[in-house]
């Protein structure tokens, strides 16, 4: 079955900034016009790296229908929906679609550790409840639980289920899911790192954090790698590998947030459990900001 894919190349999954514990729309507003402009092929809201599992179901809605407003049709809107309880994956996804989202991302159930069976029902289940693109979103790293390329295969035939965001380090289980699912079930990496081996394998781009520094790079890596420009998209990837595995030197997204504060672009704020980072974590940031160009150095 050929799915419609809801985008190919680049798609930045964007910080929530917040200011005095509130989300800060203003910065919010300046970070997803810098994506549009940049040439970003998408972006995600309220992913891992915009803390959505710190925002009330209220704040969510409302940071959804905000994005949308902003972005205006001019590329594609993807709003993170998922939970560890199906019920309120499918509320938050009924609410980006009225909000006009263009598709959603679902992360697998958290916590519960579901068995393979109760992945399908649950990704059913929240596939039903919307006429969106559904990405399931894999991170078993935070998760826990792994979806299997038997349970991929299966989810495939759900007509609105039009891809995967596979954050793993496992490129054989990747090559096999693309082997199997094939147009049925476009692959998106969730790993900076690994979008251009996974492109390469046949995927059609990444979800990138690193696209919140670098978004017309990343726009132009996936690019060249999806156009068959071999020789630019290695060369890229080899150039900004640093910085993409830099941003994971503490929990995401510590880094990139920090990251975007030193840059200007944003308070260095968060909400708990997350917070800023140590001294030394912060050194490095700096240091990686300062090698990329992306800052001036410290004078003195």
């Amino acid at each position: 079955m050929m799915k419609k894919t809801v985008f190919c190349g680049s798609a930045t999954a964007v910080v929530t900034p917040f200011s005095g514990g509130a989300v800060d729309y203003f910065s919010f507003e300046r970070l997803i016009l810098r994506q549009i402009e940049s040439g970003a092929d998408g972006i995600v809201v309220c992913g891992t790296t915009g803390e959505a599992s710190t925002l009330s179901s209220e704040e969510q809605a409302e940071v959804i229908r905000f994005a949308v407003s902003v972005v205006d049709g001019r590329i594609p809107l993807i709003a993170g929906t998922g939970s560890n309880d199906t019920a309120t994956a499918c509320k938050r996804t009924r609410n980006a679609t009225e909000a006009g989202a263009d598709g959603v991302l679902v992360v697998t159930p958290y916590y519960n550790k579901a068995t393979q069976r109760g992945l399908v029902y649950h990704y059913e289940a929240v596939a039903a409840s919307t006429d969106l693109p559904v990405i399931l979103y894999n991170v078993p790293t935070r998760t826990f639980v792994d979806v299997s390329v038997d349970t991929y295969e299966k989810l495939a035939s759900v007509e609105n289920i039009a891809g995967v965001k596979e954050a793993s380090p496992d490129i054989v289980k990747i090559g096999d899911i693309i082997r199997r699912c094939g147009d049925s079930l476009p692959v998106y990496s969730g790993n900076d790192d690994m979008a251009l081996p996974i492109i390469f394998l046949g995927g059609k781009g990444v979800i990138s954090v690193a696209g919140n520094l670098i978004p017309g790079e990343m726009y132009a890596l996936c690019r060249a790698a999806l156009s068959g420009d071999y020789r630019l998209a290695v060369e890229l990837h080899m150039k900004y590998l640093p910085l993409m595995r830099g941003l994971f030197c503490t929990v995401n997204p510590i880094a990139v947030k920090t990251a975007l504060h030193m840059m200007g672009f944003c308070r260095g704020e968060f909400r708990l459990p997350m917070c800023e980072p140590d001294g030394d974590v912060l050194e490095k940031i700096k240091k990686l900001l300062v090698d990329y160009r992306l800052i001036q150095p410290a004078k003195g």
